[in-house]
């Protein structure tokens, strides 16, 4: 069967203040930033931007606010053949926005202005874009309305991706659950996964009886493991890390893309790390994306 895009993105489309700066401080304190920077961001659209890079067709949804349409990261997302037609936009709300903090360790601490996806949950399940779509990825976002579009996806057949990330602490256990059973793939880095385990009281292959029959631990440069039939471990791409920032979505992307071009599990991995060691060589989430061909060279190195 021929498919519109080969993935599509849900979750947020977000504008990132990377804000770098020595140390967190403690509470009633302050502390000096030593950069800021504005990036386009938000865990779908960068996972549809890395994704498109490297030579597949995707598409988006994500609620946005009135000053996304006309803006430079709309006409950006065009410019990249996104499909971006069924965005949820609402008008008298600000697109959502992430301000990223980045100590000297490369530990992160996150805030996140909701805006416009605050709404997601007053729209209707996207059946068409899901229709049109051979994979669904559900990334950061309103848990009520990922659990409908995974729903959707899982009974026409598509292939599921699930990673919670930050925004984990919003689903429910039975929220949680009913998401883990129609996904295929799970993603998480191991605070995540970790986590999920603690909340549902299960191991590894206990969750994976329930559901996802790929799970995808990330551990930053300590490399990644893929629980499948076997356990794999992928070793991290050695870089200088400006900003880790994004690099676990790129990951994501890089993963997808092997794994619906029929690749091993291996490969995927391996492929997902080189494509994670571009970006967080430069600040920003899709600021130095490779292309195929470029993550593939680095990889086989």
């Amino acid at each position: 069967m021929k498919y519109e895009n080969d993935l599509l993105a849900v979750g947020h489309t977000a504008l990132d203040y990377i804000i770098q700066i020595n140390q967190f401080p403690q509470p009633n304190s302050s502390t000096a930033i030593n950069n800021m920077k504005t990036f386009y961001g938000g865990a779908a659209a960068n996972v549809a931007t890395v994704f498109t890079n490297l030579g597949l067709k995707a598409s988006l949804i994500s609620a946005v606010g009135g000053d996304f349409r006309g803006s430079d990261y709309q006409n950006c997302l065009k410019g990249l053949s996104i499909d971006i037609k069924d965005m949820i936009v609402v008008e008298d709300e600000k697109t959502p926005t992430a301000f990223v903090m980045t100590d000297k360790n490369n530990d992160q601490i996150s805030y996140f202005y909701w805006g416009a996806a605050k709404y997601f949950k007053d729209f209707p399940t996207p059946v068409k874009a899901i229709k049109k779509a051979r994979a669904v990825h559900l990334a950061t976002g309103d848990p009520n309305f990922n659990g409908k579009c995974g729903e959707k996806a899982h009974k026409y057949n598509k292939l599921v991706s699930f990673d919670p990330g930050q925004d984990l602490h919003m689903y429910s256990p039975e929220n949680l659950r009913k998401v883990l059973k129609i996904c295929n793939i799970l993603f998480g880095n191991h605070h995540e996964i970790n986590r999920i385990l603690q909340i549902l009281e299960m191991d590894i292959k206990e969750l994976q009886d329930m559901g996802p029959e790929i799970i995808v631990k990330t551990i930053g440069k300590h490399g990644s493991t893929i629980y499948a039939d076997q356990e794999i471990k992928i070793e991290a791409k050695m870089v200088d890390s400006v900003d880790p920032t994004g690099g676990g979505d790129s990951y994501r992307a890089g993963f997808l893309k092997a794994y619906l071009s029929g690749e091993s599990l291996e490969f995927c991995g391996n492929f997902a790390s080189s494509v994670a060691s571009f970006v967080v060589e430069a600040e920003g989430c899709q600021t130095n994306i490779p292309n195929y061909d470029i993550a593939l060279k680095r990889m086989k190195e």
